[in-house]
C-alpha cells in the first residue's frame, strides 16, 4: 500500500495492490486481465487512467490531496534554487501555505519571503511566481478555487 493500512484476512492466491487513488484486488491467475480493467476505465473517462496523484515537474512535484466542484488541494515540493515561472490564471485563485522552508513569492510585481506557517492569497488573474532561494526543499499546500481548475488555464508571462 502506498498509504495507510491495508489488511486482508483469509484469502489465498490474491493480488491486492493499492496506490494513493486506487485499489486492485484480483486472483493471481487473472492478473493479465488488468488490461481489460484499464480499457474499461478509459471508456468511462476515468482520470486515474491518465493522471497519477503525484506529478513530477522540473522544479519539484505536486501531489493532489483532494478535489471537488470548484476546488482542488495539492501539496507541492520546490527543489532548492528552482522556480515556477511567472503566470496567471483566468478562472482560478490560489492560497499558498508554507509547511517548511522559505519561498520567495511574486504576486503582481510585489516580492516577499514566506516561511513556515505563513500564507499568501493569489487573486484570480494575478501574475504570480514561486522561487526557492534556499538550500532545502520548500514544502507547501496550495488550495485552488474557481470555475475551471485544469492546467490548460495557465497563461505564461514574461
Amino acid at each position: 500500500a502506498d498509504r495507510g493500512l491495508l489488511s486482508v484476512v483469509g484469502l489465498e492466491d490474491v493480488l491486492v495492490i493499492t496506490t494513493t487513488d486506487s485499489v486492485l484486488v484480483a486472483h493471481k491467475d487473472k492478473a493479465q486481465k488488468v488490461k481489460n480493467v484499464v480499457e474499461q476505465l478509459k471508456v468511462e473517462g476515468r482520470d486515474e487512467v491518465i493522471r497519477h496523484p503525484r506529478a513530477y515537474k522540473p522544479w519539484g512535484y505536486t501531489e493532489r490531496i483532494n478535489a471537488g466542484d470548484r476546488f482542488a488541494v495539492q501539496s507541492m515540493m520546490i527543489k532548492p534554487g528552482n522556480r515556477l515561472g511567472l503566470q496567471t490564471h483566468l478562472h482560478r485563485a490560489k492560497h499558498w501555505i508554507v509547511v517548511s522552508g522559505t519561498v520567495e513569492i511574486t504576486i503582481n510585481g510585489e516580492v516577499c519571503l514566506l516561511t513556515e506557517n505563513q500564507s499568501a492569497y493569489v487573486p484570480l488573474g494575478a501574475q504570480h511566481s514561486l522561487h526557492n532561494p534556499g538550500k532545502l526543499p520548500v514544502r507547501m499546500i496550495e488550495v485552488q478555487s474557481g470555475t475551471y481548475l485544469f492546467e490548460d488555464d495557465i497563461v505564461p508571462r514574461q
